[in-house]
């Protein structure tokens, strides 16, 4: 399959409930910051998937890397949005599950290296369960994003000393993706300070934005998908 081919067949399965139930139960994930201005630790909690967007039933499936329209298209559908770089660093802390990544170099865009990928990951997870984290590169929002035009913000694929092989970058166009690339998603409403909120709230208060967001400026919401 080619890209389209690809996330119009993504769509469909996962539209038509074909996810492995792995999938199905959130994982909290907490963070707080401190006001500044009265002292205050502020907490809240996000929910994630336990591992990235994935086709398929719990015997047969795979983790299928999705352009960035096409992962909001999913965001959407299942009342879920994309995560930022501070939102990937905060879920790597806490998983539990921590794998070393494996790059590959050659045919990186091909549906076949994407599955071999998946297989590579598998055979280190050895069956563990839990949240999982290192293994992709995030497709995440950004600021800058406002700027460069129509591109994917990516970043993470963290080693196990916690440091990221893949800074934030905004280079590739909105259409690119790759083997490396992982869809994260995070339930809209979080709980601040124990209040169910919208992450959008949450992001265009100035007291709050730090929770989720560690960019100067953080006004970019969802990617397009017209």
């Amino acid at each position: 399959m080619n890209i389209r081919q690809r996330d119009s067949f993504a769509l469909q399965e996962i539209r038509a409930g074909n996810i492995p139930s792995l999938l199905k139960q959130l994982e909290p994930v907490s963070v707080r910051i401190t006001d500044s201005l009265r002292g205050k630790t502020i907490r809240a909690t996000f929910f994630v998937t336990p591992d990235y967007v994935s086709i398929g039933t719990d015997d047969n499936w795979a983790r299928i890397p999705l352009t960035a329209s096409a992962a909001q298209l999913v965001a959407d559908k299942l009342n879920c949005f994309l995560p930022t770089r501070r939102m990937v660093e905060a879920i790597y802390r806490v998983a539990s599950v921590k794998l070393e990544p494996v790059p590959l170099f050659a045919h990186r865009d091909s549906t076949p290296v994407m599955w071999h990928h998946h297989l590579i990951i598998e055979g280190q997870r050895k069956g563990r369960r839990g949240l999982i984290a290192g293994i992709k590169k995030d497709v995440v929002l950004s600021g800058r994003l406002r700027q460069a035009g129509k591109r994917v913000a990516i970043f993470g694929w963290h080693r196990n000393d916690g440091k990221p092989i893949q800074p934030l970058y905004t280079g590739h166009g909105d259409w690119y993706v790759d083997y490396s690339h992982g869809i994260r998603l995070v339930y809209t409403q979080l709980k601040v300070d124990g209040k169910w909120m919208h992450y959008t709230e949450v992001l265009k208060d100035p007291a709050l934005r730090g929770l989720l967001c560690d960019e100067d400026v953080c006004d970019f919401y969802r990617y397009p998908t017209d």
